[in-house]
């Protein structure tokens, strides 16, 4: 995916996420489709390419929301780049890796995120974090890669076949 079509995809994400997905929150809680996004990428195009737009896909929800500007990029190029550590390792095909490789690098986001609050002095009580937020994100992240993996890899599947890779010379 070029990284322009996938960043508009990332914004395409973002307004959806904050306009539509209210009404499906759960105590509050709704999946982050940038995140997912991001884990997706990375998973299928490698750890470089993924903390890239990673990275490109925070900065552009920073701009967007406000709140402290690089939480999110440092967050998203984190999940991004641990995602993309399971390029080749990990079976790609099967939805299941997919959400769990997705429920793993969302506890590794919204951990980072907490830790990186506390760098700016916003603290937040872990386990009230954990049962609250970052658990019931982590499972809702998953729950929506199971619907809507299969989609993804194949777009992307011919979107690899119609154009060069770019990050390789």
């Amino acid at each position: 995916m070029q990284p322009l079509s996938f960043l508009l995809f990332v914004l395409l994400a973002f307004i959806l996420q904050t306009a539509a997905f209210n009404y499906i929150a759960i105590y509050g809680i709704k999946p982050d489709l940038v995140l997912i996004l991001v884990i997706l990428n990375g998973f299928l195009r490698g750890p470089r390419e993924g903390a890239f737009l990673g990275f490109a896909a925070g900065i552009l929800q920073d701009l967007v929301s406000g709140g402290y500007f690089g939480l999110n990029a440092l967050t998203k190029m984190t999940s991004g780049y641990l995602a993309g550590l399971g390029e080749g390792r990990l079976y790609r095909d099967n939805r299941v890796i997919a959400a769990g490789l997705t429920w793993i690098c969302t506890l590794g986001a919204q951990l980072v995120f907490q830790f990186l609050l506390l760098l700016v002095n916003v603290s937040v009580p872990v386990p009230a974090a954990l049962a609250y937020v970052i658990l019931p994100t982590a499972f809702y992240n998953a729950l929506v890669v199971l619907l809507i993996y299969g989609y993804f890899y194949r777009y992307v599947q011919k979107d690899q076949s119609n154009n060069a890779e770019f990050f390789n010379p």
